[in-house]
């Protein structure tokens, strides 16, 4: 039976480098875009070098980068580096750069003709003045770089990736083979004999002569140095290999660069790709050192076999670098195991089924090799194994870790950091019940967590996992001991983000509980902390009590409320919140000319003036009917929702983004069909009752749809097409029946698509 090696994906990369001949498949699990940074807390820049970061483990087929889309750019900066050494003063970084990576062709065969005819041409004209035509390195340069672009015609590709295999172009040009290899052949400097050397194995390789590419690729291998540019072209043989089917023979040569190339460790990951266990033991048997088989073994421990590659590899190499990227992998592979949830378990809960998600082959491997005495990073491992007791409830072994850890601490920022946060989370995993005395053993570290690291952690610290896992855990903790305002202050991250508002608001308890502890000045220094991360404040709540005490008509306690902070209602309505128009078109109301534009204060103060004076039945018909419209206009359905979307209320176009408590408050039209019905009672003309009857009808209608839609059990679309859209509600009826000689019931006919259907099928 075939055994498939690549868990996370599929994928053949024939030419491994700067090609793009190859095949990509991309139908592979994984959790696409997601970053495992934000969900760990063990950061692997702490403990691998730059090379590996595109192998850490992520949703993505590369850490941060997604696809591999280097193809063409991947040696520039090394290449403009060596040219720069080799060429010294002759040209400027500027210009070197020009050369090599800038559209330089027609510049730089015009240069290649000028010094084979001696006749002058616009290219030698124009550099000239700007280098040194005569020096003898400038001219090799740019013949050199005139044979090499010549090949970049059909080595260089768009940059794009593909489900499909990607056609691999030809070279043709048998001469400027021969001359390439020529030049390898002749010249005498070391330099520019190994760039020549590639550029040979790179000219048979794109001219399809795989023959000729093996023949002398294997006649000089040992004539040059094992640098990136003999692993550029190690990268094309195992291509050729692969493309030959010798899958064994291609996958320890994608081993080999791994090992040995930092620079290509992405290309090695993309290619290798073992086809069943045969050729992998093929491969294994093919290592000439301990650093190839581990080189071997890393490379398919990238595709989530990290656990066995770290087992075998400390056989072979403990010393081997390799073993610090597998162990974040595997570190982090562990975390996203651990799925707590704090919201709907106690503490306790939440402990049991995280000691129980531990793997215990891992923790004991991990502390196997933590006291082994030859790992190239001791302090990683010491890490690594007090974390895994942490998870596992040792927090006194995890201490004792960390107290090791301590003493081969490397000089970094990230390290130094990276040994407090762990130290922090074992120490607050101890807490099972706060009390003034454990309290204090984690003091300096939330203010360190939730008010220094935004603005001083070390760059690639991961410590946002923590942040937001810490204040879970301290919320349980509150809340197993029934303190519902320490466990809401620390749980905020908790909210039903899209929109809802807090729902802890709801019960009139917590509301004033919470209020009188923000405002309490004496409190202790884990309850400063909790208030200084709480997003919401007093102002919040304040604004919120008057929303709800407008809504329930409690004018007075509304303004009181508004006034408790010089910061609250001074927001400003879009549109003019009394008036009254036919169809609800918010964008309408804004645009539309206002006399006079109203705060929310003002607008209260108004309602509370207008209210006395239908007391003192002054101006009843208009006095209610501004007052009806107000109401209406802080409803779902009027121009001055900003009234009631805050913090604690929510947000959203549509009732049902908010929670039932909210969306009933915000739908109900009551107050203003009691208004609109005392407008009715003291109207003098018909216009007057038009106005009215049809104000009352919008109402009507309103409660309808409140009822069937937003208040049903049902599914929203369990009703979308059940043909109810055009009732003939009470005052629509008399609209129609009472009021048809009015300009007001003309408007209506003119703006009211829902009662011009509505009369149309009478």
């Amino acid at each position: 039976m075939k055994q498939r090696f690549t868990k996370k994906l599929a994928i053949v990369f024939s030419v491994a480098l700067v090609s793009v001949y190859g095949i990509m498949y991309a139908c592979a699990g994984g959790d696409w875009d997601f970053d495992f940074k934000w969900s760990t807390n063990f950061a692997p820049e702490t403990f691998a070098d730059a090379s590996y970061a595109p192998l850490f483990l992520s949703g993505d087929f590369f850490y941060e980068i997604g696809f591999d889309r280097d193809h063409n750019s991947r040696f520039n900066e090394q290449n403009i580096r060596d040219w720069q050494t080799y060429l010294k003063e002759k040209m400027t970084e500027k210009e070197i750069r020009f050369f090599l990576t800038d559209t330089s062709r027609q510049h730089v065969a015009g240069l290649d003709l000028y010094f084979k005819t001696k006749k002058q041409n616009a290219f030698s004209q124009l550099w000239y003045s700007r280098i040194d035509l005569k020096d003898k390195k400038t001219k090799s340069f740019i013949f050199f770089l005139n044979l090499a672009q010549q090949l970049e015609t059909v080595s260089v590709s768009e940059e794009r990736w593909s489900y499909e295999p990607v056609p691999k172009k030809t070279f043709s040009d048998a001469a400027v083979v021969k001359t390439i290899e020529k030049e390898y052949q002749t010249t005498k400097d070391p330099f520019l004999k190994n760039r020549y050397w590639f550029q040979t194995v790179k000219a048979y390789f794109y001219s399809n002569q795989e023959q000729n590419t093996f023949a002398f690729f294997n006649a000089t291998k040992s004539d040059v140095p094992k640098n990136t540019l003999y692993y550029r072209a190690v990268g094309y043989i195992a291509s050729l290999h692969y493309k030959a089917k010798n899958y064994a023979t291609a996958n320890y040569l994608y081993g080999l660069i791994f090992d040995k190339c930092p620079e290509m460790r992405v290309v090695a990951a993309t290619s290798f790709h073992p086809q069943e266990n045969t050729d992998w033991n093929q491969s294994l048997q093919m290592t000439k050192s301990a650093e190839e088989k581990a080189g071997l073994w890393a490379l398919r421990g990238y595709y989530g076999d990290e656990q066995n590659a770290i087992e075998e590899i400390i056989k072979i190499q403990p010393s081997s670098p390799h073993l610090n990227y597998l162990l974040t992998r595997l570190i982090n592979n562990q975390e996203q195991k651990i799925a707590l949830t704090f919201k709907e378990k106690s503490l306790a809960e939440n402990k049991k089924k995280q000691i129980a998600e531990v793997n215990q082959s891992t923790l004991n491997l991990v502390s196997k090799i933590a006291n082994l005495p030859n790992t190239d990073n001791p302090f990683m491992w010491q890490l690594a194994k007090g974390y895994l007791q942490t998870l596992s409830g040792k927090y006194g072994q995890a201490d004792a870790c960390f107290d090791k850890a301590t003493t081969q601490l490397p000089p970094t920022t990230l390290a130094k950091q990276q040994l407090r946060l762990l130290r922090f989370i074992n120490n607050l995993s101890k807490i099972e019940s706060i009390t003034a005395t454990n309290q204090k053993t984690i003091l300096a570290d939330l203010h360190w967590l939730y008010e220094e690291l935004p603005k001083t952690a070390a760059d690639k610290f991961r410590y946002n996992h923590a942040a937001d896992w810490s204040k879970k855990y301290l919320a349980t903790l509150f809340k197993d001991q029934n303190n519902a305002v320490m466990a809401e202050l620390f749980s905020f991250s908790e909210y039903e983000i899209w929109g809802r508002g807090n729902a802890f608001y709801d019960n009139p308890k917590n509301l004033l509980d919470m209020k009188a502890f923000l405002l309490m000045k004496n409190k202790t220094e884990l309850e400063q902390i909790a208030a200084e991360i709480y997003p919401l404040k007093v102002t919040d709540i304040s604004n919120f009590q008057a929303v709800q005490a407008t809504f329930q008509n409690k004018i007075p306690e509304a303004i009181a409320f508004m006034k408790e902070n010089d910061s609250i209602g001074k927001k400003v309505f879009y549109g003019n919140p009394f008036n009254g128009t036919i169809k609800d078109c918010h964008d309408c109301d804004h645009l539309a000319y206002q006399k006079r534009k109203y705060t929310e204060l003002n607008f209260l103060e108004t309602i509370q003036l207008m209210q006395t004076k239908l007391e003192q039945k002054e101006e009843v018909y208009n006095n209610a009917l501004l007052l009806g419209n107000a109401f209406y206009n802080i409803s779902h359905f009027g121009n001055g929702r900003t009234f009631y979307e805050i913090s604690i209320v929510g947000y959203g176009s549509s009732p049902t983004y908010f929670r039932a408590p909210m969306m009933q408050m915000i739908v109900d039209n009551s107050l203003s069909q009691k208004y609109y019905q005392q407008a009715l009672a003291a109207a003098q003309t018909p216009e007057q009752k038009a106005k009215c009857v049809y104000l009352l009808a919008k109402c009507e209608r309103n409660a309808f749809y409140n009822n069937r839609y937003y208040f049903q059990q049902k599914d929203y679309w369990d009703f979308y097409s059940d043909k109810t859209n055009f009732l003939a509600w009470n005052g629509f009826k008399q609209l129609q029946q009472h009021y048809r000689d009015t300009k007001y019931y003309q408007e209506v006919i003119r703006e009211c698509g829902f009662f011009s259907t509505y009369v149309k099928q009478l």
